[in-house]
């Protein structure tokens, strides 16, 4: 069984190195973070997320904002993050709810009455509406 086990792990590690090398997959404080490389509007991606066992990515510390980063600079493309508005327009929070404990806006943002939240290519954050398509980025 020990050998078994060992040629689990040997692979798992094998694989984890090919979708790190691939831009797939990178890793902060515990979190996976991962892409398929491919864009959706928000609903879409919540649900893909969703169906891959994951949840959006949401950043909640600097690590993991630049864990995301790394995703939307290599693909020179925005994502969408699993923030969105309260019903107190322009307060913003997680999907569960609760009260955002980092974050990481735009000069002058959150500005308007839109209720997603995307990522720019320099890490900072924007208020969006939901219907445009961003790269897929899930945490695990």
């Amino acid at each position: 069984m020990e050998d078994v086990i060992c040629q689990l792990e040997y692979r798992i590690s094998r694989l984890k190195r090919v979708l790190y090398l691939e831009k797939m997959i990178t890793a902060s404080r515990g979190k996976i973070f991962a892409t398929n490389r491919k864009k959706a509007d928000y609903h879409a991606s919540l649900k893909k997320c969703k169906e891959a066992g994951g949840s959006i990515a949401t950043p909640s510390n600097p690590g993991e904002n630049d864990a995301i980063l790394y995703f939307v600079k290599s693909f020179n493309t925005y994502a969408y993050l699993g923030i969105k508005e309260s019903l107190t327009p322009s307060k913003f929070q997680f999907l569960d709810g609760t009260q955002l404990n980092y974050t990481n806006w735009y000069l002058n943002e959150p500005a308007g009455k839109e209720e997603c939240v995307e990522m720019y290519t320099d890490g900072t954050w924007n208020d969006k509406r939901c219907n445009q398509n961003h790269l897929v980025v899930c945490q695990f």
